[in-house]
C-alpha cells in the first residue's frame, strides 16, 4: 500500500473516532438536556440554583485534582508503564479533593452544608476522569465513550427514579442520582481497563532509561500543574458567575443563569469530542508541520459546527422554555442563552487550540490564555453583573471566552507561522471532509 493511501485510511480512522466520540456525546447531550427540563420541574429554579452551585464547586475540585487525574496521564502513558502513572493519580484524588475543598472553605467558595457531599461527588469524577484518561491514552476510543454513556445514560434513568418513584424531589435527590450514575461508570470503566491494559497483568518491558518512581512523579506533577492550572482557571472563567450571582442575586438567579448555561453550553459537546482525539493525535507526534495541520482542521470543522448548532438554538421562541419545557419562573432564559452564544463558540473554538499547546508541551501558553481570560471575567463582571444582573452575567462570560479565543490565535499564529486565511474554511476543507466521510469529492 502507497504512503498516500496509508495516510489516507489513518485519516478516515481519525475522523470515524470524532464521529463516533460526537455521536456518543450527542446521545448524552439530549439525555442530559431533557433531564435539564426534569430537574426545572421537580426542583424549581432554587433548586436548580442549589444543585448548579455545589456541581459547580465540585467541578473546580476536580479541575484542581488534574494535577495527577488530567492531561498528564495520557501525556506520560505513551512514555511510561501504566502503573507508574496510575498509582499517584488514584492517591491524589482522595488527597486533593481534601485540599482543594478545605481552600474552599477557606475562601468561603464551598457551598454551607454541603461540603462532605462536594468532596464525595469530586472524589468520584476524578476516579471515573483516571479512568477515561487512561483508555484514551491507550487509544481505546469506544471504551472512553462508552464510559462517557454510562455516566450520562444512566443519570436519565436513575433520577426520574429518584424524583418521581422514590418521591425526592429536592437536592438531596438529585446528589443521590449523580453518585449512583457517577459510581456506576467508575465501577464499569475499571473493568474497561483490565482487558486494555491491566495494573497486575501489565508485562511490558521497561524503558532503559526509566527515572525512579519519585522522579517520575514529580515531572508528572510540573506537567500536571501547568495543565491543572489552565483547567482550573478556565473553569473559574467559566463558572465563577455562579457564585458572584449567588452573593448578589441569591440562588434564583443562578438557577435561570444556571439552566441558560445548560442549554447553550450543550454545544461544547462537539469541541470536547474533537479535542480529545485532537490532543491524542497531536501528543502521539513530533512532526510540528503534521501537528499544526491537524489542529487548524480540527479547528475550521469545529468552529463551523459550533456557529451552525448555536444559531439553531437561539432560533427556539422564549415560550418554548417556559410554556412547555420548564415554568414561567425562568422567564428571561432566552436573553441567558443570547447573551452567552457569542462565548459558547468562542470557548469551544479556543477549546482546539488549547489541546494544541497541551499536547506540544506548551501547556504554559494554555495557562496564560486561561488566566487572561479569568481577567477579563473579573473586570467586565464586576462592572456588568451588579448592574444587570443574570444577563451582565451571561454577557460578562461571552467577552472572557473571546479574550481567551483572541490571546490564543496570537500565540498560535506567531508560533507555527500559520497566516490569517488559513483560519477560514475553504473550498479544499469540505471537499476533505466529503471524501473522508464519503469518498467523493465536491463537483
Amino acid at each position: 500500500m502507497c504512503r498516500c493511501s496509508i495516510a489516507t485510511e489513518r485519516s478516515r480512522g481519525m475522523l470515524k473516532k470524532v464521529l463516533e466520540t460526537i455521536a456518543t456525546r450527542y446521545v448524552v447531550a439530549a439525555l442530559n438536556l431533557m433531564l435539564i427540563f426534569i430537574n426545572g420541574k421537580a426542583l424549581g429554579i432554587h433548586g436548580m440554583g442549589v444543585a448548579g452551585v455545589i456541581y459547580a464547586s465540585a467541578n473546580i475540585v476536580f479541575l484542581f485534582n488534574g494535577v495527577f487525574c488530567g492531561n498528564t496521564i495520557v501525556y506520560h502513558l505513551n512514555r511510561y508503564p501504566l502503573r507508574y502513572v496510575f498509582l499517584p493519580a488514584y492517591v491524589w484524588a482522595f488527597a486533593g479533593s481534601a485540599i482543594a475543598c478545605g481552600a474552599m472553605a477557606l475562601t468561603g467558595m464551598l457551598p454551607a452544608g454541603f461540603g462532605a457531599e462536594v468532596y464525595g461527588l469530586a472524589t468520584l469524577l476524578s476516579l471515573v476522569g483516571i479512568h477515561s484518561r487512561v483508555l484514551l491514552g491507550k487509544d481505546r476510543v469506544k471504551a472512553f465513550n462508552a464510559t462517557f454513556m454510562i455516566q450520562g445514560g444512566s443519570l436519565f434513568v436513575i433520577l426520574p427514579y429518584v424524583y418521581y418513584i422514590a418521591g425526592k424531589q429536592d437536592v438531596e435527590g438529585y446528589l443521590w442520582g449523580v453518585y449512583l450514575s457517577t459510581a456506576l461508570a467508575w465501577f464499569v470503566s475499571l473493568l474497561f481497563l483490565y482487558p486494555v491494559a491491566c495494573i497486575r497483568r501489565e508485562k511490558k518491558p521497561l524503558p532503559a532509561a526509566l527515572p525512579p518512581p519519585f522522579r517520575l512523579w514529580s515531572k508528572m506533577f510540573v506537567y500536571g500543574l501547568w495543565s491543572s492550572a489552565d483547567n482550573l482557571t478556565e473553569g473559574l472563567t467559566a463558572r465563577l458567575n455562579y457564585f458572584l450571582l449567588q452573593r448578589l442575586s441569591g440562588y434564583g438567579q443562578v438557577g435561570l443563569f444556571d439552566a441558560g448555561a445548560r442549554i447553550s453550553e450543550s454545544v461544547w459537546h462537539i469541541n470536547r469530542s474533537v479535542s480529545a482525539i485532537s490532543y491524542s493525535q497531536v501528543a502521539r507526534t513530533s512532526d510540528p508541520e503534521m501537528q499544526r495541520q491537524q489542529t487548524l482542521r480540527f479547528f475550521k470543522w469545529t468552529y463551523c459546527a459550533l456557529l451552525a448548532v448555536t444559531g439553531v438554538i437561539l432560533l427556539i421562541p422564549e415560550r418554548i422554555f417556559t410554556d412547555y419545557l420548564f415554568t414561567t419562573e425562568f422567564r428571561g432564559i432566552r436573553k441567558v442563552i443570547g447573551g452567552l452564544s457569542v462565548g459558547v463558540v468562542m470557548f469551544g473554538a479556543n477549546n482546539i487550540l488549547s489541546h494544541y499547546f497541551i499536547g506540544t508541551g506548551k501547556v504554559k501558553y494554555s495557562t496564560a490564555c486561561s488566566c487572561v481570560g479569568l481577567v477579563a471575567l473579573l473586570i467586565s463582571g464586576s462592572l456588568l453583573v451588579p448592574v444587570h444582573g443574570v444577563l451582565g452575567s451571561a454577557v460578562s462570560t461571552s467577552i472572557a471566552f473571546s479574550v481567551m479565543l483572541l490571546f490564543s490565535l496570537i500565540v498560535f499564529v506567531r508560533r507555527t507561522h500559520t497566516s490569517l486565511h488559513e483560519l477560514l474554511p475553504s473550498r479544499e476543507d469540505f471537499t476533505e471532509l466529503k471524501w473522508l466521510l464519503t469518498g467523493k469529492q465536491i463537483k
